[in-house]
């Protein structure tokens, strides 16, 4: 169990990784006016990648036995994860004006750090907690 666990907790990582600096990049992209944010890669290449992050986190979540229905930081992240995606389909789709969009693209940003944040301290209030 101790092998699985570290190896679907390094592909968790990365793909929190990759998620933070594509998301990061295309909301630089889009403020900046790039034609690679609208390209195929800039498209598909997040939905890949969230979808590895999302299947590796029930697998950690099974392996774990945590639920978001009895673990307070887990359930912390969910809500911080519904935040972060919707800030950032204002950000990256949504979003009418350049400042409407940047100011989306910032509150996701805080969403993703509050969650890695919550991540690293097992705790809701996450760096807050320390």
């Amino acid at each position: 169990m101790a092998a699985s666990y570290a190896v679907l907790k390094a592909i968790h990582v990365g793909a929190v990784a990759l998620s933070g600096a594509g998301f990061f990049a295309r909301g630089l992209g889009m403020l900046a006016g790039a034609r690679w944010v609208h390209g195929r890669l800039a498209r598909v290449a997040p939905h890949l990648v969230d979808t590895t992050l999302l299947v590796s986190a029930v697998a950690l979540a099974w392996t774990l036995r945590v639920s978001p229905l009895t673990d307070a930081w887990l359930a912390a992240k969910l809500i911080g994860l519904l935040a972060y995606v919707g800030l950032g389909l204002v950000a990256l789709r949504f979003g009418r004006t350049r400042a409407v969009r940047a100011t989306a693209w910032a509150g996701a940003l805080l969403a993703f750090a509050y969650i890695v944040s919550v991540a690293l301290t097992k705790d809701p209030r996450g760096w807050m907690a320390g």
